[in-house]
């Protein structure tokens, strides 16, 4: 019998292109495009016709007194000066309330966390004309039962125009939802006990694991809860208006009827601010990236790397393409 010898396979070609899997030709997706073109006119029509209406008079062509009048306008400045001030210390004040509470329901008893997310999600069964109503009754019922108690200025305070405390406390209610989705998706791709007891051991205090090594995780997800907290308090109406203040979206809708243009005008300068902080809170939210000197360590290096150093090193196996294995035979 004659002895067997591996078959040696021929080179490929350097021209070949590699076939598909599956043997099917891949075909260039149309409706990708088509979808994209339909969402992008659905989103960009009403800006553009918005931005028409504001800067086309009829009889008078094209004119931007709209746009030039917004700076000198009587309460523009205040009321988004307030606005962004509301937004800052909603931010802070949400953050402050969820960030721990998620972290102790992830270090604690797992039956926690759902009742720690039914409360977060109460705002969204909650119409907020009937929050605002109730705190508008709380509001004037504390006067009068607690005047001659300190309590009396602090319900005063609360209702500070210049900055009202009140509003601060509905909005952090009303962004609750948003936060705590935003934080615990990004809660769920990270190890928290693992990185709580590894600190710990190494002697850093609970303050300190807190914000050294559990905050830089949550970058992105600490990003995309201030920005949706943001654009509420920017946007939000019912609760300023019933409550009597004037924030910068009751401040557009005032100036709406006297000057229509201006206020399209502020609406649409408004959304470009939002975007700008979006794009100013996504890129805050992503860390600088490392970059490994000499190029992207290979496989091996990896592998070796991992390896523990008690372990020996086992043998590579030949490779059957630089040397036939002999297989012998009887003839």
């Amino acid at each position: 019998m004659a002895a067997l010898t591996p078959l040696s396979t021929p080179p490929a070609s350097p021209d070949a292109v590699p076939a598909p899997a599956g043997g099917a030709r891949r075909r260039p997706r149309y409706w990708r495009g088509a979808v994209l073109t339909v969402a992008g006119l659905y989103f960009l029509t009403p800006l553009v016709s918005s931005f028409v209406f504001t800067v086309h008079v009829p009889g008078q062509g094209l004119t931007f007194a709209a746009y030039s009048g917004i700076l000198s306008a009587e309460g523009f400045t205040e009321s988004l000066f307030l606005s962004l001030s509301l937004a800052a210390a909603t931010i802070a004040l949400a953050l402050l309330l969820v960030v721990p509470a998620l972290i102790a329901v992830r270090l604690g008893p797992p039956r926690l966390r759902a009742v720690v997310e039914i409360v977060c999600m109460l705002p969204l069964v909650v119409p907020p004309i009937a929050l605002v109503t109730g705190i508008a009754t709380v509001l004037r019922w504390g006067p009068d039962h607690f005047s001659r108690t300190p309590l009396y200025q602090t319900f005063l305070a609360v209702q500070n125009e210049s900055f009202p405390v009140v509003l601060v406390l509905a909005y952090t209610v009303l962004a609750l939802p948003f936060v705590h989705r935003s934080l615990d998706a990004g809660l769920r791709a990270v190890d928290v006990p693992t990185l709580v007891e590894a600190a710990r051991n190494c002697g850093a205090g609970r303050l300190y694991v807190i914000l050294r090594v559990i905050l830089p995780n949550l970058r992105s997800s600490l990003a995309g809860a201030s920005f949706l907290t943001l654009a509420l308090v920017l946007g939000e109406y019912t609760v300023a208006s019933l409550l009597g203040f004037r924030p910068f979206a009751v401040w557009i809708v005032s100036v709406s009827g006297a000057e229509a243009r201006m206020s399209v005008a502020v609406s649409l300068l408004s959304l470009l601010i939002t975007w700008a902080l979006l794009l100013v809170l996504s890129r805050a939210g992503t860390g600088p990236s490392t970059a490994v000197p000499g190029g992207a360590p290979s496989a091996a290096g990896s592998a070796g790397s991992a390896a523990s150093p008690g372990s020996a090193a086992s043998p590579s196996a030949p490779d059957p393409a630089a040397a036939p294995i002999p297989v012998p035979g009887k003839e």
